[in-house]
């Protein structure tokens, strides 16, 4: 709830200075834009917020959970990523005649996104693009059927950008439940033991 008000104010904040500065009133599709992140940044932020309760549950010192807890955030934003594109390479090994070309393998690429999908900071990098930028048509690899008949630079409506970006942002709702979850299930059986 505190991380909630604290991310709503901001929020709050900054929108009430973009209408100082710019004196531009942004449109209701913007409004709802702008709400949808703030409610998918709650999300993110819930991620961790797990994630540190669970740690703060499973180690005994403070400081100890907390290094722990910024270790893996520092492994999966950072350094999976590259890990991801490096294991997808070694199973599924570049086309040369794609890297002739100067062109990923379509299979490559298509595993390099699903494994740096297991991250939560790319789920959320992924809908903040979706929803702040509605041109955006799909998140990954863009196939010509996917650009058939669509008019390109052509902005998309509220509801088709939440479709595209729907997978991630249950993917991030589900991760911080599983989170609140075993933190729980942690905390009751040290409880029963005690």
């Amino acid at each position: 709830m505190t991380l909630s008000i604290s991310l709503v104010c901001l929020w709050l904040l900054v929108v009430g200075l973009g209408l100082l500065l710019i004196g531009i009133p942004p449109s209701a599709e913007e409004i709802a834009r702008s709400f949808v992140f703030l409610l998918v940044t709650i999300v993110y932020a819930g991620v961790w917020l797990a994630l540190a309760l669970l740690f703060s549950i499973l180690f005994r010192s403070a400081a100890t959970a907390a290094l722990v807890t910024l270790g893996i955030w520092l492994l999966i934003t950072f350094i999976w990523p590259v890990l991801a594109g490096a294991i997808a390479q070694i199973v599924v090994p570049p086309d040369p005649r794609y890297a002739a070309l100067g062109l990923q393998t379509p299979g490559t690429a298509e595993l390099e996104h699903v494994l740096a999908r297991f991250s939560p900071s790319t789920l959320f990098a992924e809908v903040v693009v979706a929803m702040l930028d509605p041109t955006t048509r799909a998140l990954g690899p863009i196939y010509l059927s996917q650009l058939q008949g669509a008019v390109l630079g052509a902005p998309l409506p509220l509801g088709s950008s939440i479709l595209i970006a729907w997978p991630q942002m249950v993917g991030m709702i589900a991760t911080a439940m599983f989170l609140f979850v075993i933190g729980y299930v942690v905390f009751q059986r040290q409880e029963v033991r005690a």
